[in-house]
């Protein structure tokens, strides 16, 4: 190993899951690219930092709930673009060719081009980093989707897609919770 520039650590761990973020304030839906998210137990409570130089953070500190909706690789383009400009600027749904629909538990929409979308309800702000800790209310599945690979940021401009799946669940049997099987 060489020494390398901690500038770059976070590169090797950010890679969890790229997320669209969706809200409803009361009168306009608005969607959100984020990167920095964590499943925290098999609840799901999943943790996500963000601030205030996103529009969607208000809304989801003064509604208390979103949509975490996870996009396939195919979407990495739209994900981009969508990370990139505010929703005072753009109906981002039809800027990005995004379909919704309304959701079950919670007022923000559902995205119905992703792979999946869980309907969450806000349960802890930790201000001191921007935590936003979600309890996960609701699962919506695409089982219709092409493209199942999930996309990934390095944090550096560059993205990767799910690579190889090894099936171990006989050896992990006695801590994977039944019915949580995905693939």
């Amino acid at each position: 190993m060489v020494k390398g520039d901690i500038r770059r650590a976070f590169t090797y761990l950010e890679s969890g899951s790229v997320l669209l973020v969706t809200t409803n304030d009361g009168e306009m839906d608005n969607v959100m690219t984020i990167s920095w998210q964590m499943v925290m137990d098999f609840s799901p409570h999943i943790a996500i930092t963000t601030g205030d130089w996103n529009e969607s953070f208000e809304t989801i500190l003064k509604t208390k709930e979103c949509c975490l909706n996870v996009p396939s690789f195919d979407m990495v383009e739209t994900v981009v673009g969508v990370g990139t400009v505010h929703g005072s600027e753009c109906d981002k749904f039809s800027s990005f060719g995004l379909d919704r629909a309304k959701a079950k538990k919670v007022k923000a929409p559902v995205i119905t081009n992703c792979l999946a979308a869980i309907e969450c309800k806000l349960e802890d702000y930790i201000e001191q980093h921007g935590i936003l800790v979600f309890k996960g209310v609701q699962l919506w599945e695409n089982l219709d989707k092409e493209e199942r690979r999930v996309i990934h940021a390095n944090g550096d401009g560059t993205f990767f897609a799910d690579g190889e799946f090894r099936n171990l669940r006989n050896e992990m049997s006695q801590w994977v919770p039944e019915g949580s099987e995905r693939l």
